[in-house]
């Protein structure tokens, strides 16, 4: 079915005159960059589909199924660049890349594509607004990697397997990027593995750059860089902030071994306590208390969720410090500065004490079933149900009777 499929798409692709897919393009690229070249290709698309609407057979549905897919794709893409603000209508796109000329820049820049030094001083050049690929103005039209930011838009997911390595045979003994035959002479003709995707590339697709890899960080709290194409590189550089890890899912055993991130996963479940007080007070909207995370809005909606760099900064400890802070901050906050918030504190129940006590104190338990607070030591000596439970149960009767 996956053969057929590709076979249709394929064939879709070269009726409407959208280029080959020789490079393994993601779903939804097409070669057009100019808003008449998309007017024809969605014109034609939609002169196929009426001559097939009358065609009920099998191999017609498949085929309308994919036009129509492929219309949509074209149309979102005229309305990308319709919508496109004045300075980036001016940029150039090729292979999902939005190229800006540019001159007189540092020294010692080299072109993604022909590992040329880039003299900016005496000739012009272009680099992608969004990935930063340079490259020669003549090696513009020779380019064959995709943007990463495309791949980060389409498929925003980590490779999460060690090295996935498949053999130089599955790959033909060519470059997994620019497809150039392997030649074994000497070190520099050697293919080059990279570490992230485990795929093998030449010495102008890969070269020797390295990153820290998220499989290796997951599975073995390893932050040791390792050695990645160009594409990986700068695909791992857009990810990298990216909140798109669980950690209790794909390898919970972490908090239990790594102290510093069961450390860390306390400090952000209290920090979403403490934002429902924060929601409903006056002083703390006023002066943005949340907005202390600003950098990591995804620490105020969930206490699971990760971006590599916050993984990085728990492993050099920078992370924990960051929230320490934050977390005193919010703490001070509810517990002495604002009577609004204090008077939103519980007292146990168990011991009657007129002490003030909230969800995040360290020394406190929180019923299952009420979310009342008491003292750690009264509930761990307490043997009946809890109090505001067994009150609750007594209503219906109350009611009935």
């Amino acid at each position: 079915d996956q053969i057929r499929t590709d076979e249709i798409s394929q064939e879709i692709d070269t009726e409407l005159g959208l280029s080959e897919n020789h490079f393994s393009r993601p779903e939804g690229y097409f070669c057009f960059t100019t808003t008449e070249e998309l007017e024809m290709a969605i014109e034609r698309c939609k002169d196929m589909i009426r001559v097939i609407a009358v065609d009920n057979g099998e191999k017609s549905k498949d085929r309308k199924k994919y036009l129509v897919a492929k219309l949509v794709q074209l149309k979102l893409k005229l309305q990308k660049i319709n919508e496109a603000p004045a300075n980036l209508q001016d940029l150039t796109v090729v292979m999902g890349h939005n190229f800006e000329l540019r001159s007189l820049e540092r020294p010692q820049q080299y072109c993604e594509k022909c590992c040329g030094i880039i003299w900016g001083v005496m000739k012009n050049w272009y680099r992608c607004v969004d990935c930063g690929f340079k490259c020669h103005s003549k090696c513009l039209n020779l380019i064959t990697r995709i943007c990463a930011n495309t791949k980060v838009l389409e498929n925003g997911i980590y490779e999460l397997c060690l090295c996935p390595e498949s053999g130089l045979s599955q790959q033909k003994f060519r470059c997994a990027e620019c497809k150039k035959k392997f030649i074994f002479k000497n070190d520099a003709c050697l293919p080059r593995q990279c570490d992230y995707n485990g795929l093998y590339y030449c010495s102008r697709c890969h070269w020797n750059s390295i990153s820290v890899i998220p499989a290796r960080v997951i599975h073995n709290w390893d932050f040791t860089p390792k050695k990645v194409c160009r594409a990986s590189l700068q695909f791992l550089r857009l990810m990298i902030k990216k909140p798109i890890l669980n950690i209790e899912s794909l390898n919970p055993t972490l908090f239990a071994f790594i102290t510093e991130l069961g450390n860390i996963k306390k400090l952000r479940q209290d920090i979403l306590v403490m934002k429902k007080y924060f929601l409903t007070c006056h002083a703390a909207l006023e002066e943005k208390l949340l907005l202390q995370l600003k950098d990591r809005q995804h620490f105020v909606e969930s206490s699971d969720i990760y971006s590599l760099q916050d993984l990085i900064d728990a492993s050099s400890g920078h992370l924990f410090t960051y929230l320490e802070k934050v977390h005193s901050t919010f703490i001070t906050h509810i517990t002495l500065r604002c009577q609004g918030c204090r008077g939103k504190g519980f007292i146990c129940e168990l011991c009657k004490s007129e002490d003030v006590i909230f969800p995040f104190d360290p020394r406190t338990d929180i019923c299952c079933s009420c979310s009342s607070v008491f003292h750690q030591d009264c509930y761990l000596r307490w043997e009946g149900p809890c109090p505001k439970c067994a009150r609750r149960g007594k209503l219906p009767v109350a009611a009935s009777n």
